[in-house]
């Protein structure tokens, strides 16, 4: 699986392309429809499912256009009823298989309550919003966010080692960085 981060609108969101040959599935298509459908395009990708780690306007800000465009299911666990879709999927915790791609969800609430990781275990990959970034972990005092619920979620997270960390914003990391350098962790 090769991974392609663009980094979109105001907020300088990551979305991700995870392609296998022409497949390509999309993480958190925040922001600038066009820039990510010219990218569908010239690169003649099958765009077969958009996945969703939270619902904050700047990981959702592009969906609505690649759905009437592509018309493809989206991975979201819809906890608040705020993403309405016919080829909405609402996740549960447990595996997914999407043609050749494979993919566990794992629900963690704290920054919002609707908040999934998708961790593509043959790849020791973590798509992980805005739950953990480099050296810090997701606001909590906004709607739908819990610190008690951030502190449960980043207990269940540390039982995890080797895992490259997709982050919604800023730097790639791992786990295992984050368990000896991101205090939020230690």
């Amino acid at each position: 699986m090769k991974v392609k981060k663009i980094v979109v609108g105001l907020l300088e969101e990551n979305c991700y392309f995870l392609t296998k040959d022409k497949d390509l599935i999309i993480i958190d298509p925040g922001d600038e429809f066009n820039k990510l459908d010219r990218i569908i395009v010239n690169n003649q990708y099958n765009l077969i499912a958009i996945l969703i780690t939270h619902a904050h306007f700047d990981h959702i800000g592009a969906l609505k256009e690649l759905i009437n465009k592509y018309k493809v299911p989206i991975y979201y666990h819809n906890v608040n009823n705020e993403i309405k879709y016919d080829k909405l999927i609402d996740i549960k915790e447990q595996e997914y298989s999407i043609n050749d791609f494979n993919f566990e969800v794992i629900y963690s609430p704290g920054h919002r309550n609707d908040l999934s990781i998708f961790y593509f275990k043959e790849e020791k990959a973590m798509f992980v919003g805005d739950f953990i970034f480099k050296g810090s972990i997701g606001r909590t005092d906004l709607e739908y966010s819990s610190v008690k619920q951030m502190k449960n979620s980043i207990e269940n997270i540390k039982k995890y080692d080797n895992i490259i960390i997709y982050s919604g914003h800023g730097e790639d990391t791992t786990i295992d960085d984050e368990k000896k350098n991101n205090m939020f962790l230690r």
